[in-house]
């Protein structure tokens, strides 16, 4: 996946750390350490492994980077095979956190406690899954979710856009979906699909960039992603607000925080292994990091943070890990 630009948000998290620093000063010294500790940052040495969501990936590639700057002896390499690949490799304990765009499974919950393997949920964000066609779409003014239903779920017949509407183009619909292992893939399924197969023609990728460029390259063409995909796409992609039942809503930051935006509103998480936590302080403090960052972070790489409150019940949440 392409790495997100990331020179306005490393001045944002370079700025909010300033404010950070300044603000915890007091609770640095928690080992008797003063004032004087604050500044004087302990230095670590480790790795940290991440995988999962390509949704997530954003937010926690750009926390990585800005965490390696303050750690240069930590290494954090974050990948993306989506959140069910991400999921078999914490399973398979090769990673210490996994990210992803969907709640755990029963059948992976199953699988980790098979394992021995306790972990803890946090939530980083709101996310809002966008509808996307090519810019020269003249037509689509809204869609229902019955009508994405008779567009994405595989029924025998090959789609044209005058299927949904008559006065729409005699043009087959050419569709970018998600790969099977992305929980953007899933909470689709789940809210639209509604457990029907996906239309046995739609382009398929884990890879988000592959969709937006599908978009971006065919006037009939739509696909689905996760919102920081659109704005970063914005000016060669047109978002399509969504009635779910009370009207056409677009995806922007107040209707996703607010749920106006629905069904299509969700959080986003990462999973942490307890034990990581537990022994292993790089990986404490990274997690500590993410925490105390992923409100700037969200906003940075277009999602939507969580209410203060959520992150400060997170760090909490992490302190009892220790």
């Amino acid at each position: 996946m392409k790495k997100m630009k990331l020179l306005a948000l490393t001045a944002a998290i370079g700025t909010s750390l300033v404010f950070a620093a300044c603000g915890n000063g007091a609770n640095t010294g928690t080992n008797g350490e003063g004032s004087d500790a604050a500044q004087e940052q302990k230095q670590l040495e480790g790795t940290v492994k991440i995988d999962g969501s390509s949704t997530v990936y954003p937010i926690m590639e750009a926390v990585a980077e800005e965490y390696m700057i303050q750690q240069p002896g930590v290494k954090v390499s974050v990948g993306f095979s989506g959140t069910g690949g991400g999921f078999e490799k914490f399973i398979a304990g090769e990673t210490q956190l996994s990210n992803a765009s969907r709640p755990i499974k029963d059948a992976e919950k199953a699988e980790l406690e098979e394992k021995g393997i306790d972990y803890t949920e946090f939530k980083l964000a709101y996310d809002g899954l966008s509808v996307v066609v090519n810019k020269e779409n003249d037509w689509v003014d809204y869609l229902t979710i019955e009508e994405l239903q008779k567009i994405w779920i595989e029924d025998g017949t090959v789609k044209k856009w005058s299927d949904i509407r008559p006065e729409w183009p005699d043009k087959e619909i050419k569709l970018y979906s998600p790969g099977t292992d992305s929980g953007t893939y899933d909470y689709f399924n789940e809210v639209v699909l509604e457990e029907q197969p996906i239309a046995k023609s739609a382009t398929l990728s884990e890879d988000d960039n592959v969709l937006v460029q599908g978009v971006v390259g065919d006037k009939n063409a739509m696909g689905y992603f996760g919102y920081a995909y659109y704005l970063e796409n914005k000016d060669q992609l047109k978002v399509v607000p969504i009635d779910g039942g009370n009207g056409p809503v677009e995806p922007t930051n107040e209707t996703i925080e607010s749920g106006e935006y629905s069904p299509l509103s969700r959080p986003l998480f990462t999973y942490v292994k307890n034990s990581a936590v537990a022994e292993d302080e790089a990986v404490y403090d990274y997690v500590k990091f993410v925490l105390e960052n992923a409100s700037v972070l969200a906003e940075e790489v277009g999602y939507v943070k969580l209410p203060e409150e959520e992150y400060q019940k997170a760090l909490e949440t992490l302190e009892s890990l220790k």
